[in-house]
């Protein structure tokens, strides 16, 4: 009887150790799969309802802030009456390094209209709210760190 209890402790001890070391080894596979962010773009600031908010995500600066074929994400957005401005989140985003563009395409033909002195005729905007200037923004100027499971930015229309 005396060895049969020995050998159930020994057991006991055994799948004890065996679930610390699981534990161990799936807690980082865990934090891996926290590294993924939900990031909420807010803008605000648009002068009517007419069409949609254009929300283009970048990783780099290829592409910023118009040439959504170098884009990791894009989603168009309706515009909320009664406040003037749209929301969307990116979700499932990994940690890093991002910056977003936005156009209020009011026409809806999918472009930023300008006069032809090419100035923009649409309302527009970057992550980190760049001023206004000749030329568009710069992906560095627009540049923000995803670090957080949870993130929001908010982006003021210019026109």
């Amino acid at each position: 009887m005396m060895q049969i209890h020995k050998h159930v402790n020994r057991i006991a001890i055994a799948m004890s150790l065996l679930g610390y070391f699981m534990q161990a080894w799936i807690a980082p596979v865990d934090a891996q799969k926290s590294q993924a962010s939900a990031l909420t773009v807010h803008v605000i600031g648009a002068r009517n309802t007419k069409g949609k908010i254009e929300v283009v995500l970048f990783q780099s600066a290829e592409g910023f802030p118009g040439d959504t074929s170098k884009a990791i994400r894009q989603q168009s957005v309706n515009i909320d009456s009664n406040t003037l401005s749209a929301e969307t989140t990116f979700r499932d985003l990994p940690y890093g390094t991002y910056a977003v563009s936005v156009l209020h395409d009011e026409n809806g033909n999918g472009k930023m209209d300008k006069n032809f002195m090419g100035i923009p005729k649409e309302g527009y905007g970057a992550s980190n709210n760049p001023r206004k200037r000749m030329g568009p923004p710069i992906f560095d100027e627009a540049k923000f760190s995803v670090t957080q499971p949870v993130q929001a930015i908010e982006i003021m229309l210019i026109y």
